[in-house]
């Protein structure tokens, strides 16, 4: 039970940091509250909402991967090295395919809302 609570821990500690120095965690963070009661207008059932929640917490799962990711580089060295500069690029293309993933999730939805189709 100790374990569960210093990961509990260790979670909350790294929320607030992000919270406090990462933009793009916040704009997320914020997109997640706008997302909570858009969504229930915008699905047409239970599972799409789950679906189009989820997806916005996959990206900030990814977004908080990729800060993992800068932030090891970075404290491995901050002087150019083609291998750091891959790594980094690596953790953004995972979050630009996790952007796109959701705007093709909200954007189905949106259009099964707005056509009146069924899944």
């Amino acid at each position: 039970m100790e374990r569960l609570i210093n990961a509990f821990l260790n979670s909350v500690r790294a929320f607030g940091r992000l919270i406090r120095s990462e933009t793009a965690f916040q704009q997320e963070v914020i997109l997640l509250l706008v997302a909570i009661p858009v969504g229930w207008f915008i699905a047409t059932n239970w599972a799409v909402y789950a679906l189009l929640i989820g997806a916005i917490l996959m990206l900030i799962m990814v977004e908080v991967l990729n800060t993992g990711i800068e932030a090891t580089c970075n404290a491995i060295s901050r002087e150019f090295h083609i291998d750091i500069q891959l790594a980094k690029d690596c953790g953004s293309l995972a979050v630009l395919i996790a952007i796109i993933i959701t705007l093709g999730i909200w954007g189905f939805a949106l259009f099964e809302r707005l056509a009146g189709a069924s899944a």
